[in-house]
């Protein structure tokens, strides 16, 4: 089963401490947050989970660029063997997992060259700057809901652009509006109690505290239509 999903970036609001004016002493250097908002829109296509979260950053340095895809940032990791071969799915040794499609990938390009095979490939976390985990209670008690296990083979982390256009470091506080789409909310969480947790990430990989959503069913975080 493939529930067919997106996430991404809706709105940042954000303001800035230049040179000019004393930046708040207490902003942090690895970024701060703090739970904001959470909604459910239903809509005739794809369905929205919509989280926010407020931040604080000392340096200003949250955000990614379309263009930041070199390492740190690189999606994938492609696997080798001892000689330093791509290891492909037909050659796969013993411990490599079935195929799937966070583990492999078909006909990448690598060098500016496609490869036609299917090849061995390990995820990069740090191509994401915004990580979202999933947690349903049963029985009184929350377990996380792994997207990425089968039979989703997925993630909710995504990325939300630049804050600041410019490298200079400046203190910035602000709002992150983030939407996640997917066909498949109803289905799976029904009326269970869900909830969520989220980190932001800036581009020196420091890692935010992780904030915690309310305890919260579907219906309850519904928006009502106009």
């Amino acid at each position: 089963m493939r529930i067919k999903n997106y996430s991404g970036f809706m709105l940042i609001t954000a303001f800035g401490w230049t040179s000019c004016i004393s930046p708040p002493e207490n902003f942090p250097s690895v970024p701060e947050i703090e739970f904001s908002t959470i909604e459910y829109v239903p809509t005739s296509g794809a369905d929205s989970l919509i989280i926010s979260v407020n931040f604080k950053d000392a340096e200003g340095d949250l955000g990614l660029s379309p263009s930041d895809i070199n390492p740190p940032f690189n999606p994938l990791t492609y696997k080798r063997d001892a000689a330093g071969n791509l290891i492909t799915y037909s050659k796969r040794p013993a411990g490599a997992p079935s195929y799937n499609p966070i583990d492999w990938v078909i006909d990448p390009i690598i060098n500016n060259t496609v490869v036609k095979d299917t090849i061995w490939v390990e995820q990069n976390e740090n191509q994401y700057n915004i990580f979202v985990r999933f947690y349903i209670k049963r029985s009184g008690r929350f377990t996380e809901f792994r997207w990425q296990n089968p039979p989703f083979f997925t993630t909710f982390n995504g990325r939300f652009p630049r804050i600041l256009t410019t490298e200079e470091g400046q203190a910035v506080e602000g709002n992150i509006k983030y939407r996640m789409l997917s066909s498949g909310w109803e289905s799976i969480f029904r009326n269970d109690t869900i909830r969520i947790d989220v980190q932001v990430q800036d581009r020196a990989l420091n890692r935010s505290n992780e904030v915690s959503s309310p305890e919260v069913t579907l219906r309850q975080i519904t928006r009502n239509k106009p």
